[in-house]
């Protein structure tokens, strides 16, 4: 405290010294900090939580070790701008986010209802940022400051760059940047990007002394040269795109929305320029216009990333609100490894923002993270995670540079492990077991998502990670996503057979009985993913009859913009075979397949009744005639109804299997012993 001594400690002075710890969000803050104005101001869809995982807190700190001013304005009103307004005009530019997550993905569940709730807001409630936010917030900042540079950057731009299938409006949007009013947009992961950004305009604001202007020359000049690096998209003219060297044109906004093959094509050029090393720049005409992405920024290095997570974070949601923010919570206690993701699953987003390049901080510096977590308030020395997109892919990579700048393969461990993948466990395994005999730690958990085939290709330590896993870090159960149980909509999603799944619970079993704890499996299913017809779901539901499972975690498939997976059900192809799928669109089909795959759920027996009554009804109809029985048949070509139906036109029974696994079951965790953190919302 910077009280004078003697004098009393108020609440005043706890919460000026509390701020004071933070990015200032208002004027008052500012002159606490001794600032008379801003270099940056950054709008924010969250709620203002001091923690690297938020996007916008983690770029302002970098800002600010750059030695810039930067304050932060959090869930704007956005039917005004006085609150964009209250800490003045920045001398540089305005950063916008929508957020952590699309605000689309955030506002609304998969049946397109408003949510109520919302995670990253105070006291979990919704309705605190806007649908499309980065647009509507780039709106706010140039109503507010017309002359200032804005930026716009984070997740929901970044998957909207190019044209794009939007779920909510049923239809192909333009690129995002033909509706920001944005002077360009940062896509990935913004660090180098940024810090590219800040010194052409430092030199900018050098040369005309003061604030800067779109009106001067020296501030067009500084954005000219910005958009000549990578991880910057704009909007050029036709005759500037055609002047640019190392590009790629695809199929233009117009034609992927008028023709869903084109669609499909330009899904598949995405994904095969989407590599650092060899993508080249991708030019989409929209009208008379041309949207530009530059290739990606190239990874960061360890000591890059080092000091990123070494910033000064409080690890904790600004003073001024009064309730609980609920991601705060989830995440305050983690501590990220890595970054990026080379699974390349096709419904996953990840790739498109941070890159299926995975970039791994150093042991001493994630120790020294976890070391200080006794220091922060309220830690009770549980460690929630230590990991990133994936729990498994520390210091994993590709064992030849010169190779992976050649390579264009989507995935380095689909359809098998590429032989060229460095996958030796071993430093993971020698950092979590310092981590776990640090003073302090009681438990680490690992809650990112496991990738159990992954490990079970490291012939040296693999096992010896998984053993440790189930042994030391999971908090009674783990969640694992095998997503759903046909290899053939396995490999659309890019994800591991069902070989590997029954493997892994067989190696969970036999370790957790050897080391005499209770614990389980919870696995996550999607329902309705592009190419599962009702058959396909039906040997699924065949197989967690036989073993006795209830499954928890069961999600509709929510098409993300930009992924290929969305691709697949927008056009109904699949973009890399360019074979027709089936698509359960139908929000009756969507719902038979989430059922299959819950029966148990009550209000799933009256939909799988009617499902059984139609099969039965089609079972000597033309196929298609009925709407569910479409899908049942769409992967029964060349037979007749009758062949087609022989097994399922019964349908799917009610009663309990009669052949379930001895003993409990370690894919049941009894309700009890789940925690509200494993609920997961099925809206």
């Amino acid at each position: 405290m910077n009280a004078k001594p003697g004098s009393p400690i108020t609440n005043e002075i706890v919460y000026r010294e509390a701020c004071k710890r933070f990015l200032p969000t208002t004027r008052q803050e500012m002159k606490w900090k001794n600032y008379d104005e801003l270099d940056v101001l950054l709008i924010n869809g969250d709620a203002y939580v001091d923690h690297p995982t938020f996007g916008i807190a983690c770029l302002g700190r970098w800002l600010e070790r750059m030695g810039l001013r930067v304050g932060i304005i959090s869930q704007p009103h956005w039917t005004t701008v006085e609150d964009v307004q209250r800490m003045g005009r920045p001398r540089l530019f305005v950063g916008v986010s929508s957020g952590t997550v699309d605000s689309m993905i955030n506002n609304y569940t998969a049946n397109k209802k408003r949510r109520s709730d919302d995670m990253y807001s105070e006291g979990g409630r919704g309705k605190r940022r806007p649908d499309y936010a980065s647009i509507v917030y780039c709106e706010l900042a140039k109503k507010a400051f017309p002359e200032t540079p804005v930026v716009v950057g984070g997740v929901e731009v970044s998957l909207r760059r190019l044209a794009h299938y939007d779920y909510w409006q049923n239809r192909v949007r333009p690129s995002i940047l033909t509706e920001l009013a944005a002077e360009f947009l940062v896509f990935g992961m913004g660090e180098r990007s940024t810090s590219i950004m800040v010194e052409e305009f430092r030199k900018a604001e050098a040369a005309v002394g003061g604030p800067l202007s779109l009106s001067q020359p020296e501030t067009q000049a500084a954005i000219a040269n910005i958009k000549k690096n990578r991880g910057i998209a704009f909007v050029a003219s036709k005759e500037e795109a055609r002047t640019l060297e190392g590009r790629l044109t695809i199929p233009s906004y117009e034609e992927v929305r008028d023709d869903k093959k084109k669609f499909a094509k330009a899904a598949y050029f995405i994904e095969y320029e989407a590599s650092p090393y060899n993508g080249r720049r991708l030019i989409q005409y929209h009208g008379s216009k041309a949207v530009v992405i530059n290739p990606p920024a190239l990874p960061l290095d360890t000591e890059e990333l080092d000091s990123i997570y070494e910033l000064p974070f409080t690890k904790e949601q600004h003073p001024s609100y009064k309730e609980r923010i609920p991601a705060a919570d989830m995440i305050r206690f983690s501590v990220a490894s890595t970054r990026g993701c080379f699974g390349g699953c096709s419904f996953c987003a990840i790739t498109l923002h941070q890159g299926r390049i995975v970039q791994s901080r150093s042991e001493e510096s994630i120790l020294n993270e976890v070391a200080k977590l006794p220091t922060v308030p309220g830690f009770k020395g549980i460690v929630s995670d230590i990991g990133g997109p994936t729990a498994n892919m520390y210091t994993l990579r590709c064992k030849s540079k010169e190779i992976q700048s050649q390579c264009r393969k989507l995935s380095c461990v689909h359809p098998r492990v590429c032989p060229h993948l460095h996958t030796d466990h071993t430093p993971q395994v020698k950092m979590l077991e310092k981590a776990r005999k640090l003073p302090g730690i009681r438990k680490i958990h690992i809650a990112s998502g496991l990738r159990y085939d992954l490990a079970f290709a490291d012939q040296k330590s693999g096992k010896q990670y998984l053993k440790d896993l189930i042994g030391h870090h999971v908090g009674g159960h783990l969640k694992v996503a095998p997503e759903h149980m046909d290899d053939e909509v396995l490999h659309l999603m890019k994800k591991p057979g069902l070989k590997n799944f029954d493997q892994f619970v067989s190696y969970f079993k036999e370790v957790s009985d050897e080391v005499g704890k209770e614990q389980y499996v919870v696995p996550y299913f999607i329902s309705g993913f592009p190419g599962t017809t009702h058959d396909k779901m039906e040997k699924v539901y065949d197989y967690l009859r036989e073993k006795g499972w209830n499954l928890q975690q069961v999600q509709a498939f929510i098409p993300t913009p930009m992924t290929l997976a969305t691709a697949m059900y927008w056009t109904g192809i699949d973009p890399m075979s360019k074979k027709p799928l089936f698509v359960a669109k139908n929000w009756d089909d969507r719902k038979i397949q989430q059922a299959l795959l819950q029966p148990h759920k009550p209000e799933h027996r009256e939909v799988l009744m009617k499902y059984r009554q139609a099969l039965a009804k089609q079972k000597y109809a033309k196929p298609g005639s009925i709407g569910v029985g479409a899908a049942a048949v769409g992967d029964q070509k060349g037979k007749g109804p009758s062949e087609a139906h022989t097994a399922s036109a019964k349908g799917p029974s009610l009663k309990k299997s009669s052949r379930t696994i001895a003993g409990r079951s370690i894919v049941n965790p009894p309700p009890h012993k789940m925690g509200k953190k494993l609920l997961l919302d099925s809206r």
